[in-house]
C-alpha cells in the first residue's frame, strides 16, 4: 500500500473513483502478507499487486464492480484441487480480500492519510470487514487526531485506543470487536493498518561495502544513514541518492540518535578504535539487527575487547558476526546480499537454508506467533 499510495493520493484528488483491494488475512504459504493492495482507477488503469498474479484478474474485475455499485465486499481465494483452472493461488495458500470503492465522499480521511504517509508521519487506518457495522467503513488515527467513523461512539473509541497502541510497532492486522466496541466480543472484524515511518538503518564505515549496502537498505524500504569519522570517505557523491551521509565519530553519533526495535545496524569500519566503543554502545540499546564486518578471528579479538569494557555475554549474543549468511561472497554487492539475507531471515524466522531442503510452509510466520509455522 505504501508503495502505491502517490499514484491513489493523485487520482483521489481528482475526485476519480476507484477500486481498492486489500489483503486482510492469510494462511498458509500466501505469497503477500496483510496489508498487500491493488487498485484499479481511471481508465482501468492498474496498481499494485495483491497475489504475485495469481488472482489478480479475478480482483481487477471485483474493483471495477465495487466502483459500479458503491459497495465493499470481502473475498477468499485459496487453491483449488478439483478445478486446475479456476481462479485460485497456485501457492496451496489462502488470502482474504477487501474491495471497496474510493471517493471523498466514501471516505473523507484518504487524502490526508496519504499526505501524512508521503511525509512519514506515523498513521493507523482501520477498516471494517465484517459484520453489523458498515463494510467498508474507515477511521484514520493519528497519534493526536483521528478521522472518520466506524458505525457507533463506542466501536471508535475501541478502534483508537488500539490503533494507537500498535502505531509504535508498526502492526497490521484484524482485530474483533463487539459493535459498541467490546472487546470480548467478535461480531466486528476490523483491519488496521499502520503506517508507521520507515526503519533506520545505520551504516558505520563508508567504504565499498557501505555503498552496496546502503543500497540494497534502501532497496528494502529502510531510511539508510552512512556515518564516518573521515571526511575524506564521507562524501555524498559515494552513496545511493537518498542516502544520508554523516561525518562524526560512529559512537558519539550513536549516542545522539534514537533507536527501536525495528532499526537495523550495520558496523563495517574494521577498525578497533571506532568498533568497540560503537559496538558497546549498540549492543545496549534496541535494535532489530546489530552486524559486524570482520573475519572470524577479527571477531574473537572484538569480542573479548568488547567484555574487558565492561559488556556481558548475553549482551554480547545479540552481534551477528562475521556479518551476513554463508554466501560465499566476493564482491561488496554480493556481500550486501548476504547481510541483507540474514537481516530478512531474522525479521521473519527464517533459517536461511535452500527451500529443496526444507519441509513444511514456505513463507515462516513471524517470531512470537502464536501460529508460527516455519520452513
Amino acid at each position: 500500500m505504501r508503495d502505491i499510495l502517490p499514484v491513489l493520493g493523485r487520482w483521489y484528488a481528482a475526485r476519480a473513483p476507484f477500486g481498492l483491494a486489500t489483503v486482510v488475512e492469510v494462511s498458509r504459504s500466501a505469497p503477500r502478507g496483510p496489508g498487500a493492495a491493488m487498485a484499479v482507477g481511471p481508465d482501468d488503469e492498474v496498481v499494485g499487486s495483491v497475489s504475485g498474479g495469481c488472482v489478480e484478474g479475478a480482483v481487477f474485475e471485483l474493483a471495477r464492480e465495487a466502483v459500479a455499485d458503491g459497495e465493499a465486499r470481502t473475498e477468499t481465494f485459496g487453491y483449488s484441487d478439483e478445478d486446475a483452472f479456476a481462479v485460485g493461488l497456485t501457492c496451496g495458500g489462502e488470502i482474504t480480500l477487501l474491495v471497496r470503492p474510493v471517493t471523498p465522499e466514501l471516505d473523507r480521511a484518504f487524502g490526508a492519510v496519504a499526505e501524512s504517509v508521503a511525509a512519514g508521519e506515523p498513521v493507523t487506518v482501520a477498516t471494517v470487514t465484517e459484520g453489523p457495522a458498515p463494510r467498508g467503513a474507515t477511521l484514520a488515527v493519528w497519534p493526536d487526531r483521528a478521522l472518520g467513523a466506524l458505525g457507533t461512539t463506542g466501536l471508535d473509541a475501541a478502534v483508537t485506543a488500539d490503533a494507537r497502541g500498535g502505531l509504535a510497532l508498526g502492526a497490521t492486522g484484524l482485530r474483533h470487536y463487539g459493535p459498541r466496541g467490546q472487546r470480548r466480543e467478535d461480531t466486528v472484524s476490523v483491519f488496521l493498518q499502520s503506517f508507521a515511518p520507515p526503519p533506520r538503518m545505520l551504516v558505520f564505515g563508508a567504504i565499498d561495502y557501505a555503498a552496496a549496502v546502503a543500497r540494497i537498505g534502501a532497496f528494502l524500504g529502510y531510511r539508510v544513514t552512512v556515518c564516518d569519522a573521515r571526511p575524506v570517505f564521507a562524501t555524498p557523491r559515494r552513496f545511493p541518492a537518498g542516502v544520508e551521509v554523516v561525518v562524526e565519530w560512529p559512537d558519539r553519533y550513536l549516542r545522539d540518535t534514537g533507536t527501536d526495535g525495528r532499526t537495523v545496524i550495520c558496523v563495517l569500519t574494521h577498525d578497533p578504535k571506532f568498533d568497540v566503543p560503537l559496538l558497546r554502545e549498540a549492543l545496549r540499546r534496541p535494535a532489530a539487527y546489530i552486524g559486524a564486518m570482520g573475519s572470524r578471528r577479527t571477531h574473537a579479538e572484538r569480542a573479548e575487547r568488547l567484555i574487558e569494557t565492561g559488556l556481558t555475554e548475553r549482551e554480547l549474543s545479540r552481534l551477528r558476526s562475521p556479518v551476513g549468511l554463508g554466501l560465499g561472497a566476493r564482491t561488496p554487492e554480493e556481500v550486501a546480499v548476504s547481510v541483507a539475507a540474514e537481516i530478512v531471515a531474522l525479521r521473519w524466522g527464517g533459517t536461511g537454508a535452500p527451500l529443496t531442503t526444507t519441509r513444511g510452509a514456505v513463507h515462516p510466520r513471524p517470531p512470537g506467533d502464536p501460529e508460527r509455522r516455519g520452513v
